[in-house]
């Protein structure tokens, strides 16, 4: 579930969160030999030219009316014109890259239009306005007023096998009754070659499921993956939120996964296999507010890149150049960054660190070294503190290399690492990284990222200058699993990448929404993951659960 809206907008004034759920039909076929793997990014823009990445949908092979699983979960201002722009994209890489794909069509619209109309459809177009084909998009929109989430583990015994040279390829699609039909309200991921499969565990909320009602009807299908993107059906069932919790008191609930077509033809047919619910339990799922609220300390570290590649900073032509007014990208981007977040550190004091200079008194290259020179009290006071810290530091080290990030997300996961002792959420931890141009140390940097994402913890990297950032972009998740060069794969997404100078013109508070865009739904993510709750919670207003386990 993407999350987004306006980092730090007026907290104060009426808002409620909206669930935008997208399907699309006749999409143009861009593939040759089969049919196009739809994506689809939704882009904000709250005001000027300046548009930002909310999330991404999943990605759904060969598919032309794809009906997308994810939703984006957003903020809705009342008195504010919040311009939405769905773009979708037919991926030909495995990593999701976007530079490599193909558009498809997008559709400009405003948040209140989707809102006003509940379900929302529009032809697709291209960038110069004219249909993309016959291709449609629909948008629906729910208002997310209930924050409970229902946590499943489901498994599957004894389905059909529905590949002739092999087993099949289970995955399962849960779908809400609604007024107009069903609804997807989640779908699993595939369980490979398995008539017995164990899905991950997972969540799906409860409005979303049932709309809050447990008596609601849900309709459960059992499909075998075809990556021609024909999916076989196995079979499916109906029951209700409180029938599965009903009949899991004892054990587990089970549910015969009938294909009428196959009851109709086959005298004795008794199912096409059963699908257990293991564990099926409603919980509270704290918001991000309610972690600020409850206690949570956001902890902000900035990494600074010094390495030779910035330029000699005497000189105008270097990234590390203060002009006459006081200004560098490097400012620009603690000033726009850190004035949001240092909202959010109760005691305002910022370790920064540098990286990649050799320093006083040996002149070693040091890849991680407080810039005040003092590793017994690297903090700084406020955001106007790192700016003096940062000014001091330049004249007193030498810009070297190579461009190390290992070492400085390795020093954050650290603190990281301790807090996971806790046994509520009373800890997280951010560290921006702003930097000129290449990794050096990509294995090392990776495998410190999928370590990372393990902890409460997330990385904001901002690319200054001109230089070629490809490698940014592979380590930001939103294009598919990172995995370290031994193949472990990252827990979540922890990595978000921005690209300094498509804001420099802009207003600085549309840097900050960028780059702090994804930190409220990781922070979220990750505590709901670990079970852990805000360090104060209001006892009575918490949900009691209406399911067991």
């Amino acid at each position: 579930m993407a999350a987004g809206g306006p980092p730090g907008s007026r907290p104060t004034e009426c808002v409620t969160k909206v669930a935008l759920s997208v399907s699309c039909k006749n999409l143009l076929d861009m593939d040759v030999l089969s049919k196009s793997d739809p994506l689809c990014v939704l882009f904000m823009n709250s005001s000027g030219s300046q548009w930002w990445e909310v999330g991404r949908t999943e990605k759904i092979m060969n598919c032309l009316d794809p009906t997308f699983s994810k939703t984006f979960v957003i903020d809705y201002y009342f008195e504010m014109v919040q311009k939405l722009k769905f773009v979708v994209y037919d991926i030909d890489s495995d990593n999701c890259n976007l530079e490599n794909a193909d558009f498809l069509g997008e559709l400009e619209c405003t948040l209140g239009q989707v809102v006003s109309s509940g379900k929302l459809t529009k032809p697709l177009l291209m960038k110069d306005k004219r249909p993309a084909g016959k291709g449609t998009i629909t948008i629906c929109a729910e208002e997310r007023t209930d924050n409970r989430v229902v946590e499943f583990e489901v498994a599957g015994r004894k389905l059909d096998k529905k590949d002739f040279f092999g087993k099949s390829d289970p995955f399962l699609e849960f779908y809400k009754q609604t007024e107009t039909g069903w609804q997807l309200a989640h779908r699993t991921e595939v369980v490979k070659y398995n008539l017995n499969p164990v899905w991950r565990p997972f969540r799906i909320p409860l409005q979303s499921l049932c709309g809050g009602d447990v008596e609601k009807s849900i309709k459960i299908d059992c499909y075998d993956y075809n990556n021609s993107g024909s999916h076989d059906f196995i079979g499916s069932f109906q029951t209700t939120l409180s029938q599965i919790q009903q009949s899991s008191l004892t054990y587990a609930a089970e549910f015969d996964c009938i294909n009428s077509k196959k009851k109709q033809k086959k005298k004795g047919y008794k199912n096409s296999g059963v699908i257990v619910i293991k564990h099926c339990k409603t919980v509270k799922e704290y918001t991000f507010l309610d972690y600020i609220i409850g206690g949570c300390q956001i902890n902000f570290t900035i990494a600074i890149d010094f390495t030779g590649s910035n330029g000699d900073p005497r000189y105008p032509q270097s990234l590390h150049y203060i002009n006459p007014h006081g200004y560098n990208e490097y400012l620009s981007a603690i000033w726009a960054v850190g004035s949001v977040i240092q909202d959010y550190d109760s005691d305002k004091m910022f370790p920064v660190l540098g990286f990649g200079a050799q320093i006083p008194p040996t002149w070693q290259v040091s890849h991680e070294f407080p810039i005040n020179f003092d590793p017994s009290n690297p903090f700084c006071e406020g955001i106007e503190g790192v700016v003096t810290a940062y000014q001091q530091c330049l004249p007193k080290v030498k810009l070297y290399g190579p461009t190390n990030f290992s070492p400085v997300i390795n020093h954050v996961a650290h603190f990281g690492m301790q807090a996971m002792q806790q046994e509520t959420a009373s800890q997280y931890f951010v560290l921006l990284i702003i930097t000129d141009g290449v990794i050096t140390d990509m294995d090392e940097t990776r495998r410190a990222i999928v370590n990372a994402s393990r902890l409460p913890m997330s990385i904001i990297i901002v690319g200054v200058g001109a230089a070629d950032f490809s490698a940014m972009e592979f380590l930001d998740g939103d294009d598919g699993i990172l995995r370290s060069a031994t193949g472990e794969a990252a827990m979540r997404d922890i990595v978000q990448f921005v690209p300094f100078r498509q804001f420099q013109n802009g207003p600085q508070e549309m840097l900050a929404q960028s780059v702090l865009a994804e930190v409220p739904g990781q922070v979220v993510s990750f505590f709901n993951t670990m079970k852990l709750k805000p360090p104060h919670t209001d006892l009575s207003a918490s949900a009691p659960p209406i399911g067991v386990s």
